[in-house]
């Protein structure tokens, strides 16, 4: 890739980043219905078309990061090492994706959550999640997982995964998000 690709690369996700960004201001501000793709074009200093070349619709730019979040779990459940035991690498992914992203405030994520509960965000999260458990499901099924045990095991991290994510923000402030999504993993026996 050349430079100029680089830099084209790097403009477009920077662009990306602020229509997310700006979107989930608003939408935190305003509620969900009090914001229009226009609003957030112009806080981002894009315009409407340019914001279409990225997201379809608001929804879209609001879940961008989860998207992407997920998306990093998956390749770093692929790129665990393939002797490795399917319970343990999704552990050690859910590890790494912590390393490589901060957990967020938990007054941001407590807005992010009752904006989340939006009737438009919650299907499309719906469907986010289910993709994401066919995702893994398929990256088990690669690790010589049957079909059944591969289903099971993809649906029962996700769960343990939105265990901890309730439990963390419901509880203490001292208490660290990856520790307890990693002592909830450990509490999981699969055969």
């Amino acid at each position: 890739m050349d430079t100029l690709d680089t830099l084209r690369t790097r403009k477009k996700a920077a662009t990306r980043h602020s229509l997310h960004e700006a979107a989930l201001r608003l939408a935190m501000e305003h509620g969900l219905d009090g914001v229009t793709v226009e609003d957030i074009a112009d806080a981002a200093g894009v315009s409407r078309r340019t914001f279409s070349n990225y997201f379809a619709n608001k929804e879209d730019a609001i879940l961008y990061a989860d998207r992407e979040r997920t998306g990093l779990l998956v390749s770093l459940v692929e790129g665990r090492p393939s002797g490795e035991r399917p319970w343990p690498a999704l552990r050690a992914a859910c590890q790494e994706l912590y390393r490589a992203h901060p957990v967020p405030d938990r007054e941001w994520v407590a807005q992010l959550r009752l904006l989340r509960r939006h009737p438009s965000l919650l299907a499309r999260q719906a469907g986010d999640q289910i993709a994401l458990e066919r995702d893994l499901t398929a990256v088990l099924l690669d690790r010589g997982l049957d079909q059944e045990l591969a289903r099971l095991t993809a649906a029962t991290f996700l769960a343990t995964l939105r265990t901890g994510n309730v439990l963390w923000l419901e509880g203490p402030d001292d208490q660290s998000l990856p520790d307890l999504v990693d002592r909830l993993l450990s509490r999981v026996r699969l055969r």
